[in-house]
């Protein structure tokens, strides 16, 4: 009688001499993980708004793929013995170095011909790329992963990262675990301890740390664990007669179904910054994701062939260089084209292009990089290229070129690092207006107006102005003391429009607010209604409110605009000053976000607010001259106060 086979099959007639099994549904669920994320990426406009869980559907397909790799018999040795650790790794670096080695290098060489804010934090990039430790080098600089900051090329290794760290350490661990007595005690082992690394990710979103719980290998391993304990759970379990009937297929169909539509249903959660995304919805999509890979590795499974069909399986064999090449080469076309990354939206086109041009650049890192350095190594690699330098006419000349395409790639990349400016020009912007605020003082003597001549208007000068405002106006704050000396600045990074009330209440409790007051919170989201009757109310029958309109590259900023014009229609002594009218033919003044003002950008912002209080002091004279003539008993109806 023949003995039973085992799910999966983990021992091979030649070992360590064919190649590692390939189990049924694993490419189709890659390709599945690899279209969640480039959706979630390239087309923002998609209800794909959690696309992202695509990276927890990776994890828990290696933790599974490597740990029943690692439990396969080997001629090498034992389960942790130097060979067969160092078998291991290599074949690892085989398989992930050349082809992120090749992206690095062509996309850095990309960014540093495009130049400007796309260098910043580049070395910083690099070597996490090249470490494996870009998600702690991340957090360390205080990156925001979901924030929208300046284009990062290559923010998406983040998981790379965190995959290459579990490859070090878990060949290390699992011999002890497997010093654990029986099957379902290991198993139960990794399912607790994924779940207290839920529980940490969850507990550091609600400390507000969101990027720390996103990218740390501590607070997001639970999907690898999960990988890790199916494997363990299935790893030499006997086939018997009854997991090939059909009613069991078709149980294991019905599972495997369930399974991806947990997956989508996770990516078409929106992303909340709490427990219900971090880690709700990875939970469910790493859970989903479980279930389609014991589907499809069931005996005879009719769900892992039906998803392994053909062009499912062409991409889930190119997920890895999708994956690697599909966010540099967004970042560098929008940056290109519009000079500003990602965080400004993605045009349909761009994601079009950039999604074409992944897939045909993973394919041919897929055949001519990928392939050969895993089937030959890296040895086998280096000495077929001198061959081919040593060889006929044509393959000189194709080896040579080679070569030189490299040494370009290399020094291209060094240069982006060495030429990296240390921060953006947005945040230069910012540093020189906090600085100028830092200079100001309030016991500077005041600047006596000027006077107006017969055929001029002059507007209010500081001393009768309060600003509030966000980093645009914090960016503008040095041309604003130069233009209104005297004028009370209070601006701060990523205000909204909602503190804007409590801002002006405190100044007027304080005896701050003064005639002219200038308010610019439109930059960083919506507006409300509600909240500018408040500010309105705040500033009173006796003073002019001048509200900002916006410029900036989001799609909220033609509604805000449209909100400030139609509240200052409605409003006697409210006024809008055209920011976006003044700044848009010479959008070249402004940072490389698109949203905050170089100086001459800043100079733009403190003439269109003058232009403001020109328009106020035009209204005020016309009106008295309106009262002047008017017939006695019929005085008019007139914007100011007698």
């Amino acid at each position: 009688m023949a003995s039973p086979r085992s799910i999966p099959e983990i021992a091979p007639q030649m070992l360590n001499q064919t190649p590692p099994p390939r189990y049924a549904g694993l490419d189709g669920l890659r390709a599945m993980a690899v279209i969640l994320v480039v959706l979630y990426h390239l087309f923002p406009g998609l209800p794909v708004r959690g696309g992202f869980v695509g990276v927890d559907v990776f994890f828990v397909i290696s933790g599974f793929l490597i740990t029943s790799l690692l439990l396969r018999p080997s001629r090498l040795g034992r389960l942790g013995s130097p060979r067969r650790l160092v078998d291991f790794w290599r074949r690892r670096a085989r398989r992930l170095i050349p082809a992120l080695a090749v992206v690095v290098t062509v996309c850095a060489t990309a960014a540093w011909m495009l130049g400007g804010d796309l260098l910043v934090g580049m070395g910083r990039q690099v070597l996490g790329a090249a470490t494996f430790s870009y998600n702690w080098l991340a957090v360390a600089d205080g990156t925001d992963y979901f924030a929208a900051t300046a284009p990062e090329l290559f923010r998406n290794f983040w998981s790379l990262a965190v995959e290459e760290q579990f490859y070090v350490v878990w060949p290390l661990l699992l011999p002890l675990v497997l010093l654990i007595p029986g099957r379902w005690p290991r198993v139960a082992l990794m399912l607790v301890t994924a779940g207290g690394s839920a529980w940490w990710m969850a507990q550091l979103v609600a400390a507000g740390d969101v990027t720390r719980a996103y990218f740390g290998t501590d607070a997001h391993a639970f999907g690898l664990l999960i990988g890790i304990a199916l494997a363990l759970a299935v790893a030499n379990m006997p086939e018997r007669e009854w997991m090939r009937s059909r009613s069991a297929r078709a149980a294991a169909l019905l599972g495997g179904v369930a399974g991806l539509s947990a997956i989508v249903v996770a990516a078409l959660m929106p992303e909340t910054a709490d427990a219900a995304t971090f880690p709700g919805s990875l939970l469910l999509a790493s859970g989903g994701a479980a279930l389609a890979i014991f589907a499809g590795i069931w005996p005879g499974s009719w769900f892992g062939r039906g998803i392994d069909v053909a062009p499912l399986k062409w991409v889930g064999d190119r997920s890895y260089g999708i994956y690697l090449w599909h966010w540099p080469v967004l970042v560098l076309m929008l940056v290109g084209t519009q000079g500003f990354g990602p965080e400004a939206g993605v045009p349909v086109w761009t994601g079009i292009g950039a999604l074409v041009l992944s897939v045909a650049a993973a394919a041919v890192s897929y055949r001519f990089v990928e392939r050969p350095f895993r089937r030959y190594g890296f040895r086998h690699a280096l000495r077929a290229l001198g061959r081919r330098i040593t060889g006929s006419p044509i393959s000189r000349f194709s080896g040579i070129a080679a070569m030189t395409v490299v040494l370009v790639a290399i020094s291209g990349t060094s240069a982006a690092v060495l030429s990296a400016p240390h921060t953006t020009s947005a945040a230069d912007a910012i540093t020189r207006g906090q600085a100028a605020l830092g200079d100001a003082t309030e016991t500077a003597a005041p600047v006596p107006p000027p006077t107006p001549t017969a055929d001029e208007i002059v507007a209010a000068d500081g001393a009768e102005i309060t600003a509030v405002g966000d980093s645009v106006m914090l960016a503008s704050a040095p041309a604003l003391l130069e233009q209104f000396p005297g004028i009370a600045v209070d601006a701060q990074v990523s205000r909204s429009i909602w503190a804007g009330p409590e801002v002006l209440q405190n100044l007027a409790a304080n005896g701050a607010l003064r005639e002219n007051v200038v308010v610019a919170l439109g930059t960083n989201g919506p507006v409300d209604w509600d909240v500018l009757e408040q500010m309105a109310q705040i500033a009173g029958k006796d003073r002019n409110l001048i509200l900002v309109n916006a410029h900036a590259p989001r799609d909220w900023i033609p509604g805000v605009n449209a909100d400030l014009a139609a509240f200052a229609d409605s409003q006697r002594r409210v006024w809008i000053a055209d920011w976006t009218g003044a700044i848009a033919p010479h959008e070249d003044l402004l940072a490389g976000d698109g949203i905050h003002p170089g100086d001459a950008g800043g100079r733009v912002f403190a003439a269109c607010v003058e232009s403001a209080l020109v328009n106020i002091e035009k209204s005020r004279l016309r009106a008295e001259q309106d009262f002047v003539n008017a017939p006695s008993g019929r005085a008019p109806r007139v914007p100011f106060p007698a």
